[in-house]
């Protein structure tokens, strides 16, 4: 049975929350911001962005396009409060949830899809009932892959379910612009275009295969395979919602890799000593990397035992980090956390069969005595001691 995944994308995060917890904000021009010298557009509401506002623009600029812009701070305590709603919420239906960042995440519905005489009904049910709930609106996207299913998610903002099927990749993706796919990035878009790769089909042509591995480097043979609507089905996560963080916001934003490593074991050995006190292993290790434009990825590795290890946790994180991260690309914010806890005080150590049992002493007099009705064996010391 082929998997049914969602991408499931809260509109406007920032702004929306902003507008949540002050409706006199509704229907207006709103942006969030750092109120820095940067400057710049964390996330503008739909209304803003009507008017061309958009993330990444400086504050001056937008505020240049519309006088009367309301421009709101950065309220990460609120935000993360909400999105953890909307992982509880989320979980409501199905257990195997990916976050992806903050807004953002993959759900595996291939089982409790089926309950539903019309499949579109549950993407439905979970956009309705998140915005009744919560008060916060999403776009759904439907497909087989998570590439197709972000891509999907894409396509109708605000409150839009779109449904992505392999065979439609010619007739729904192939005509989109090349910065328009998820991977490609801003500095990478132009470079393909100067090259003649100016839509998503244009990568997915094997006649461009050659030179688009030139420029993707290692990621090229993934990134073309997305183009011709291959990728993964399977989803990192927990069906433990239970994890313990450490996080840290730099003073300035940070591009030096010594510095982002040190920043890295600073926090894994904080999360281990938080472990210990708490005596608790985790086997779900989590990095997220949050860019001074205010965007956030959040990647995680389940790993086969637990650990609360300090140098574990920071060769994972590290690993994660190395793999995800866009270069580049200046960080402000970094943080580690570990998932799938147990209590170590009732874990049990599981034994390899490829480990050779190592026999004791008293292995060997237990056995011995199997042969008597009562165990009359014992240690030559205990008599010593027992006559002294």
């Amino acid at each position: 049975m082929a998997r049914v995944l969602f991408h499931i994308d809260l509109n406007a995060f920032y702004a929306n929350a902003e507008i949540l917890r002050n409706s006199s904000y509704e229907g207006v021009p709103l942006v969030v911001s750092g109120l820095s010298r940067r400057g710049v557009v964390c996330t503008a509401s739909y209304s803003a962005r009507e008017l061309g506002i958009h993330s990444a623009m400086p504050i001056q600029q937008a505020l240049q396009i519309c006088p009367h812009l309301i421009v709101v701070p950065v309220d990460f305590d609120w935000y993360e409060t909400l999105s953890q709603r909307f992982f509880d919420y989320i979980r409501e239906y199905s257990m195997y949830v990916e976050p992806v960042s903050i807004d953002e995440c993959f759900v595996d519905v291939t089982r409790i899809i089926q309950n539903y005489k019309r499949p579109l009904d549950l993407a439905w049910q979970i956009q309705q009932g998140l915005k009744e709930k919560i008060g916060l609106s999403c776009s759904i996207g439907v497909a087989p892959n998570r590439f197709l299913a972000k891509m999907a998610s894409d396509m109708r903002k605000p409150m839009g379910i779109t449904v992505l099927r392999k065979h439609e990749v010619p007739k729904k993706l192939w005509p989109l612009p090349i910065e328009s796919m998820w991977g490609i990035g801003k500095k990478t878009a132009p470079i393909l275009r100067q090259h003649g790769i100016e839509t998503i089909g244009d990568l997915a042509d094997e006649k461009n295969e050659a030179i688009a591995l030139r420029i993707l480097g290692k990621n090229g043979y993934h990134r073309i395979e997305n183009a011709r609507g291959n990728d993964s089905n399977k989803l990192s996560f927990t069906t433990s919602v239970q994890s313990i963080s450490q996080s840290t916001t730099m003073n300035r934003d940070v591009e030096d890799y010594d510095e982002i490593k040190n920043v890295l074991k600073t926090l894994a050995h904080d999360l281990s000593l938080r472990a210990k006190e708490e005596k608790v292993q985790g086997k779900t290790i989590s990095v997220s990397i949050r860019y001074a434009d205010f965007s956030t990825i959040v990647r995680s590795y389940t790993m086969d035992q637990t650990t609360a290890d300090m140098n574990t946790l920071f060769e994972y994180a590290l690993f994660l980090f190395d793999k995800n991260h866009i270069s580049n690309q200046p960080i402000r914010h970094l943080g580690i956390s570990l998932g799938s806890l147990i209590d170590q005080n009732h874990s049990l150590e599981q034994i390899s069969i490829f480990e050779p049992h190592v026999v004791t002493h008293e292995d060997i007099l237990n056995e011995l005595n199997k042969n008597f009705e009562a165990p009359l064996l014992v240690y030559a010391s205990d008599l010593l001691n027992k006559n002294k």
